[in-house]
């Protein structure tokens, strides 16, 4: 059962690229794409977006010789003369940068445009996956990975997306062929290790849970839901207050996340302290309301635990 935030990597373009003769690209739209990169790093994400609109408009013209800029659209097409794929990269970060705002449907019209301009761009189909899925769409996700991964066939971050995916879908096999691809390509970064973890949760392997579950949080000790990962599996494993300084070592990184309240307060019931238990479920809710009614389900559970290991004692 899923019990984790994804962890969906989204990726900017850092330069132009080589390939493309200087000459082509103006180079004050090179330095406004420079400056937004910046922008975009430090946060400002509203400048970011007005220096690539800027960028766009430097590096496109109508065939009319006129300026294109933020008028690009699928009817105008045919009108439009791209001075070089260049463009393709601004509009890739521009959709970043709206992806980053929350704005998904102005980001997944940005990631047409970059691919429109250079379809064989993979970054582009690996943040408009991103994008498809913030909005729902797990299925059209999922398609853009698998064109991500066949243009470029050792794409880290299009393997662990996809894996992240296929775990939303329930898809444990294929999440776990995934993450295994990505780990293969690069054992250094957490997420794949964390993304395991709650694969091997949904398959009931804790023992293989626990392990990832420890990687991601020696690469990367503030990820609170590596914490409430490890936590959840010693759960199941029966280590309960090993199980319980997990939890709150999620919500030291993390007072927000809600199953770590609520998984905390379950082993407080185990343990017969339902008063502490209760604290737990109503802070838990008060952030994630959606959680009510699996909750009494659990908890019902983990009473009738509780009454099974008190009759064996």
């Amino acid at each position: 059962m899923r019990r984790c935030a994804i962890l969906f990597a989204v990726v900017s373009l850092m330069l132009p690229l080589t390939v493309f003769a200087q000459t082509q690209t103006p180079e004050a739209a090179v330095n406004l794409f420079k400056n937004a990169v910046k922008k975009s790093g430090n946060g400002d994400l509203d400048g970011a977006i007005e220096d690539y609109t800027r960028a766009i408009t430097l590096s496109s013209r109508f065939d009319t010789g006129k300026s294109v800029g933020n008028s690009f659209t699928a009817d105008s097409t045919t009108e439009i003369t791209v001075v070089d794929p260049f463009t393709a990269n601004a509009y890739t970060n521009r959709g970043l940068a709206r992806y980053q705002k929350g704005d998904y449907s102005g980001a997944i019209e940005d990631f047409n445009r970059a691919l429109r301009i250079r379809p064989g761009l993979a970054m582009a189909y690996l943040n408009r996956a991103g994008a498809l899925r913030a909005t729902g769409d797990l299925n059209g996700a999922l398609k853009d990975l698998d064109r991500a991964i066949a243009l470029e066939k050792d794409f880290f971050q299009a393997y662990n997306n996809r894996g992240s995916v296929h775990l939303d879908l329930g898809n444990h096999d294929a999440a776990l062929a995934d993450l295994n691809r990505a780990i293969k390509l690069d054992d250094d970064v957490a997420d794949p290790f964390y993304q395991r973890g709650y694969t091997y949760l949904g398959l009931k392997n804790f023992d293989a849970a626990l392990a990832d579950f420890n990687r991601a949080v020696r690469l990367a000790p503030e990820m609170a839901w590596a914490y409430q990962g490890r936590g959840t599996a010693l759960m199941y494993k029966g280590q309960m207050i090993e199980a319980i300084q997990d939890f709150n070592r999620a919500l030291k990184h993390d007072p927000k996340l809600a199953w770590a309240y609520v998984n905390r307060g379950l082993v407080k019931v185990f343990l017969g302290d339902e008063n502490d238990a209760q604290k737990d479920f109503a802070q838990g809710l008060k952030l994630n309301p959606e959680l009510k009614a699996e909750l009494e389900e659990r908890i019902n559970l983990a009473r009738h635990l509780r009454r099974i290991g008190k009759s064996e004692e």
